[in-house]
C-alpha cells in the first residue's frame, strides 16, 4: 500500500494538537471529573446501598445493572459464610413468599416451592446454622404489628434480616376502597417506630410494590390497579422517611424491585406475581446489600466502603509527598538562580550581556523528583479510580456489537496510518510488531536474536528488567497488591531470565563464535534440547514446580490466594513460547548464515515458487487455527493443546506478514505508536480502563457508556504513555552504564526490597 503523503493541514494540526497537549487536556479532564463527583457524592450522598436499593438497568434481558456500582453473584458456598449462625424473616404477602423462596434457593439451589401457601414456611440450613423463616402476613395490619412488636420486647430473638411488605392483598379484599388505602396510613404509621427500633440492631426493609400487568389479572384481582398501588407506595415511602428523621436508624426501602418489574412484568403467569428471573435478581440485591461488607467481594463494590489505608500504602504516600515537596524546592531555587544569571547588566556601559547557557542546568536529582512527582499525581488517579469510592463502576456486559465494532474502527485506523518505511526493515524487524497475543513468542525470540549476536550485555538485561517491573511493583505498593496478581509481569521476567540463563552458561555461543566453527550450531541446540527436557518435566510434575516457588522469599512473589496454583496455571499455558522463540532465532540466523532468505525492498522471502507454497500453507494454517480455537466447548481440553499449537498460528502469521516484499515494506505508524506502549497499556487497564481490577468497568461520565468509553479510553492512553516516558527516564538514572555503580545500585535495590518485605510481614501480622 502506498504511502499517505502529509497534507499542510495535516501538519498544522500535528502543529498545534501534540502528545503533549493530548495529556494537558487528559489532566483538565481528570480534575473536571473528579470536581464534578465530589460534589455529587457531596450533594446527593455516596451511599451505594441507596443506589442498589433504588435504581439501576438491565444490560440485556437478564442482567441487572445498579447506578454506580457492581453487584456480586453470589454462590451458594458463598451465601452460606456470610449468612451463618443468622436468623432471617420475610413477612408479607404472597410476593414476599417468592422473593423468600429466591433467597433460600441463593443458599440452597435444591429446594423446592412447596408447603402452605397461605401459611408459615420455615427453611433451616444446619450446615451453617442459618435459618430462614416465611411469616403469611398478608395485610400491615395489628396482627403484623403485634409480630413484629414481639421482636422489640426481648422475650423472643431478634432477627438479623427482616423483610416485610404488603398491599396488594388490602387493596383486593377491600375491593381497591378508599377507606383501606386510609386504614392502610394508619397502620403502618403505628408498625414505622417499631420497625425502626428493630433497625438500630438489625437489617430491616420495606419492599414497596411492584406495578401489575393488568391485562393478564384474573377478575378477581381487576380492582388491583397500577394507579392504587402508586398510591399504597406513596403512603409507605412517606411515612418511613418521615419517622426516621431524626432518627439514625433507618428502615431500608426496597424500591428497586419496581424497575425491575416495569421490565419483566409483562412475561408474569398471572400479572401479579414476577417471573422467576426477576425475583432472582430481586434476592441476589438483597444478598448484595447484607453480604458485600462482610465478603468484601472485588466485583461487588455496592455497599462496600473505602478500605483502610495499609502501612504501606501510607510509607508510599508518604513519600510520593515528599518527593513533590522536593521537586518544588529545588526547582523553585534552580529557576531563581537562572534569571538571576540571565540578564547581568555591564554597570560601566548599561548594556545587557547574554549569559553563556540559555537554560537552567537540570540536575539528575531534579530529574528523579520530578519524574517521582509525576508519578505520585498519576498513582493518585489510579487509587481514586479503583480503591477510593469517588469514581463510579459498573458490572461488565458483552455484546458482540460492543465488541466487534470498536476493532474493527480501531483497524481501518491502523491501515488509514499505513506508511512506507524510511529504511527496509529485515524479517526479524517485523516480528516486533506483532500484536500483545503474540507477544511471549516473538520477544523471547527477540531477545535470543540479539544474544546469538552478541549485543545483549548485562547493562541490557537489568534496563529490561527495569522496565519490565518497575510499573508493577509500584502498583503493588499502592493498590496494596500481590506481585503475581499482575500475572503478565512475573510471567516475562521469569522466562527472560531463564532464557538468560540458558544462553549464560558455559559455553556461551554467540554468532561470531558460531560462524568460525559449525559444531557451536550443535552447542546452541543441546542448549534448547535440555531447556525443552527441563520445562516437560516441570509441566508434568505440579508437585516439584509448586515446591520450587513456595519457599520464601519466591513465595512473596508468586503465592495468590495463599498458593502458587495461578502461578502454576499461567506458567503451564505458554510454557513452550521460550523454546519456539529461541529456536526461531536460531533458525533465521542459520538461514542468513546460508543465504537461503532474500531480504531486499518489494523482493519475496524465497524464490518465488517456495513463497507461493509457503504463503497459503500459511494461510490455510491460519484460518484452520482460528476456527479451531473459536470453535472451542471445553476449555480444559484446548488448554493443554494450546502450548502445542499456538505456534502454528504464529509461524503463520509471521510467514503471511515478512514473505511477500511489498508487505514487508510496509508499516501501520498507528500500530506502531501502541506497540510502544503496549505493557503500559497492559497493566494500567487494570485499574483505571477497567475497574476492580478487572472485574468491571471505571465509569467516569453515567449514562452515557460510548462517550464514557472515549473519555476514560482518551485519558487512559495518554496515562499509559506518560508512565513509559517515566519509566525510561528513570532507568536511565537507576540503572547506570559504569560496572561498579551498577552493582552499587544493585545492592541498593536489594535492600529496598528486603524492606519491603518486611514491611509486607507487618502488615500481614496486623491484619491478622
Amino acid at each position: 500500500m502506498a504511502a499517505r503523503p502529509r497534507t499542510p493541514a495535516g501538519r498544522e494540526i500535528n502543529h498545534y494538537f501534540s502528545v503533549s497537549s493530548a495529556k494537558a487536556l487528559a489532566l483538565a479532564a481528570v480534575l473536571l471529573l473528579a470536581s464534578c463527583h465530589a460534589a455529587q457524592r457531596r450533594y446527593r450522598g455516596g451511599d451505594t446501598c441507596e443506589y442498589l436499593l433504588s435504581s439501576g438497568r438491565f444490560l440485556g434481558e437478564k442482567v441487572w445493572q445498579p447506578h454506580s456500582c457492581m453487584m456480586h453473584k453470589y454462590k451458594n458456598s458463598e451465601a452460606k459464610n456470610c449468612l451463618v449462625d443468622k436468623h432471617i424473616v420475610f413477612i408479607g404477602d404472597s410476593r414476599i413468599r417468592q422473593l423468600f423462596y429466591s433467597f433460600i434457593k441463593l443458599i440452597n439451589p435444591q429446594v423446592k416451592e412447596e408447603g402452605n401457601k397461605h401459611g408459615n414456611i420455615p427453611f433451616e440450613d444446619k450446615s451453617a446454622s442459618i435459618k430462614v423463616d416465611f411469616l403469611w402476613y398478608p395485610e400491615v395490619n395489628g396482627s403484623m404489628r403485634q409480630r413484629i412488636k414481639s421482636w422489640t420486647e426481648g422475650s423472643v430473638a431478634k432477627p438479623h434480616i427482616i423483610v416485610a411488605g404488603a398491599a396488594t392483598w388490602s387493596i383486593k379484599i377491600h375491593n381497591g376502597s378508599n377507606e383501606a388505602l386510609t386504614q392502610y396510613k394508619i397502620n403502618i404509621t403505628s408498625i414505622a417506630p417499631l420497625l425502626e427500633k428493630l433497625a438500630k440492631s438489625s437489617d430491616v426493609y420495606w419492599v414497596l410494590q411492584d406495578p401489575v400487568y393488568e391485562d393478564l389479572l384474573s377478575e378477581s384481582r381487576k380492582m388491583i390497579t397500577n394507579e392504587k398501588i402508586d398510591a399504597y407506595n406513596e403512603a409507605a415511602v412517606r411515612i418511613l422517611n418521615s419517622s426516621s428523621r431524626n432518627s439514625k436508624a433507618k428502615v431500608k426501602v426496597f424500591s428497586v424491585s419496581k424497575l425491575i418489574a416495569q421490565e419483566t412484568i409483562m412475561k408474569s403467569a398471572d400479572g401479579l406475581h414476577l417471573p422467576e428471573s426477576s425475583r432472582d435478581t430481586n434476592a441476589m440485591i438483597l444478598m448484595n446489600v447484607y453480604c458485600n461488607k462482610i465478603m468484601k467481594p472485588i466485583d461487588g463494590s455496592c455497599c462496600q466502603p473505602q478500605p483502610p489505608l495499609t502501612l504501606i500504602q501510607k510509607l508510599a504516600f508518604c513519600f510520593f509527598t515528599l518527593s513533590i515537596i522536593g521537586y518544588l524546592i529545588i526547582s523553585l531555587i534552580h529557576r531563581n538562580n537562572y534569571r538571576k544569571n540571565k540578564s547581568c547588566t555591564d554597570l560601566e556601559s548599561g548594556e545587557e550581556k547574554k549569559p553563556a547557557i540559555s537554560t537552567p542546568n537540570i540536575s539528575t536529582l531534579e530529574m528523579l523528583l520530578h519524574s517521582f512527582c509525576k508519578l505520585g499525581l498519576i498513582m493518585t488517579y489510579f487509587y481514586l479510580c479503583d480503591r477510593a469510592n469517588l469514581f463510579m463502576k459498573e458490572n461488565k456486559f458483552y455484546t458482540h456489537s460492543s465488541f466487534f465494532i470498536p476493532i474493527i474502527y480501531v483497524l481501518v485506523l491502523g491501515v488509514f496510518f499505513t506508511e512506507n518505511t524510511k529504511e527496509f526493515l529485515p524479517v526479524y524487524m517485523h516480528i516486533r510488531v506483532l500484536v500483545a497475543a503474540y507477544l511471549f513468542q516473538t520477544g523471547y525470540g527477540h531477545f535470543s536474536y540479539f544474544w546469538l549476536k552478541g549485543d545483549f550485555g548485562v547493562y541490557r538485561v537489568c534496563q529490561v528488567l527495569f522496565r519490565l517491573n518497575f510499573l508493577v511493583i509500584v502498583l503493588c505498593i499502592v493498590m496494596d497488591r500481590p506481585y503475581q496478581f499482575y500475572y503478565f509481569v512475573p510471567l516475562v521476567t521469569v522466562w527472560f531470565m531463564i532464557i538468560y540463563g540458558t544462553l549464560a552458561i558455559w559455553p556461551q555461543i554467540v554468532q561470531k563464535k558460531a560462524n568460525g566453527n559449525c559444531l557451536w550450531h550443535f552447542g546452541v541446540l543441546l542448549k534448547l534440547i535440555c531447556l525443552l527436557t527441563c520445562i516437560y518435566f516441570l509441566s508434568y510434575s505440579q508437585g516439584a514446580f509448586e515446591k520450587i516457588f513456595s519457599f520464601w522469599p519466591l513465595s512473596k512473589c508468586f503465592e495468590l490466594n495463599g498458593n502458587v496454583y495461578e502461578w502454576w496455571f499461567r506458567w503451564k499455558l505458554d510454557r513452550y513460547v521460550v523454546f519456539h522463540g529461541m529456536l526461531f532465532a536460531f533458525i533465521y540466523l542459520a538461514l542468513q548464515k546460508c543465504q537461503m532468505i532474500t531480504e531486499g525492498k518489494g523482493d519475496p522471502l524465497f524464490s518465488s515458487r517456495v513463497s507461493n507454497i509457503l504463503l497459503v500453507i500459511s494461510v490455510v494454517a491460519f484460518l484452520t487455527y482460528s476456527i479451531w480455537a473459536s470453535s472451542c466447548k471445553n476449555k480444559t481440553e484446548c488448554n493443554e493443546l494450546h502450548p502445542s499449537v499456538s505456534v502454528v498460528q504464529i509461524l503463520a502469521f509471521i510467514l503471511i506478514r515478512n514473505i511477500p516484499g511489498y508487505v514487508r515494506s510496509v508499516y501501520s505508524s498507528f500500530f506502531a505508536w501502541f506497540g510502544k506502549i503496549s505493557l503500559e497499556l497492559f497493566i494500567c487497564q487494570y485499574h483505571i480502563w477497567l475497574a476492580a481490577d478487572t472485574k468491571g468497568i471505571l465509569v467516569l461520565i453515567p449514562g452515557y457508556p460510548m462517550f464514557n468509553i472515549l473519555v476514560s479510553t482518551f485519558i487512559f492512553v495518554c496515562v499509559a504513555h506518560e508512565i513509559s516516558q517515566i519509566t525510561n527516564d528513570l532507568a536511565q538514572i537507576v540503572v547506570p552504564k559504569d560496572n561498579s555503580t551498577l552493582l552499587k545500585r544493585l545492592l541498593c535495590i536489594a535492600g529496598f526490597f528486603s524492606g519491603l518485605l518486611v514491611f509486607a510481614a507487618v502488615q500481614d501480622q496486623s491484619r491478622h
